[in-house]
């Protein structure tokens, strides 16, 4: 185990970015993610109950749900397995982050605040090639923005590969930590941005209680699991051949994402919609 906690656990995410300890963290984060557009001063952490559940995703699912000091709804989420329709379960996250915010009676006028997601993806974006991807709302024909109300921002991490001299911003500072830091013997940037010493403090694994610890190392072997997983299919998958392989893997998060819509109470027919699997195949699931 390294000298620094993981952050694709479920621990190590949510201690990072998730303890009121750790706000001074996110605030920063968020702020370097955003810088030019507006300045965080504070924000609040919301219960994670206000956003929809998916049954059986939680392995690959750590999220943080917060609002600012000027009241916009803020969901960071990290994501390390590839799913079907991940961009459309970002999009509802977000429009149900949205549609919580109505206000019963004639008074309310839709003066909503705006919703923003991050989500640090541990996997490619369809065939994108870029580290970040930012979604809004803009008029086809002249790029102007709509509406400022939702805001999407991808990360693919695996597309992340400057050294820690290559860094030069801040943004891409704290990209590096995260992708590097369960083997990092020191926390860089120190020099450049105070948030990284007290960040060193809090992802010390020594520094974590008896009781934390043991958490985290439930945590780090449901992740190393996870990991085992996806190798053994991969290795299937070349076994089977590239195509057969490919088809094999899709066909089973079809069933994934069947069984999760059946526990949120959808009909068979619009599962049928959505998957395209057949009546039969949806109601034989558990």
């Amino acid at each position: 185990m390294g000298k620094f906690i993981n952050p694709f656990t479920d621990y190590g995410f949510k201690n990072i970015f998730g303890p009121e300890v750790s706000k001074e963290s996110l605030i920063e984060f968020l702020n370097d993610l955003l810088e030019g557009e507006r300045v965080i001063t504070d924000l609040t952490f919301l219960n994670n109950e206000q956003l929809p559940e998916y049954p059986g995703d939680r392995i690959a699912i750590y999220d943080i749900y917060c609002t600012t000091d000027t009241g916009e709804k803020i969901i960071v989420e990290m994501q390390n397995r590839s799913q079907v329709y991940f961009k459309e379960r970002a999009l509802y996250y977000l429009s149900h982050a949205i549609v919580r915010q109505g206000v019963k009676g004639e008074s309310w006028k839709f003066d909503i605040k705006a919703v923003y997601g991050v989500f640090f993806i541990n996997f490619l974006l369809d065939e994108n090639q870029k580290l970040r991807t930012d979604v809004i709302l803009t008029d086809r024909d002249t790029g102007k923005l709509f509406s400022d109300k939702l805001r999407q921002i991808f990360i693919a991490l695996p597309l992340f590969n400057k050294t820690e001299a290559e860094c030069e911003t801040d943004f891409e500072r704290w990209i590096f930590v995260l992708n590097n830091m369960e083997t990092l013997n020191r926390m860089p940037f120190k020099a450049q941005k105070a948030v990284f010493e007290k960040l060193e403090e809090i992802v010390d694994v020594h520094s974590l209680s008896e009781e934390d610890r043991v958490r985290y190392e439930n945590s780090v072997n449901a992740y190393r699991d996870y990991l085992a997983t996806i190798d053994y299919a991969a290795k299937k998958g070349s076994e089977e051949g590239f195509e057969e392989g490919f088809e094999k893997g899709r066909r089973e998060e079809k069933f994934e994402m069947a069984r999760n819509l059946k526990a949120m109470g959808m009909t068979s027919e619009q599962i049928m919609n959505i998957t395209h699997l057949s009546l039969a195949e949806i109601e034989s699931l558990s």
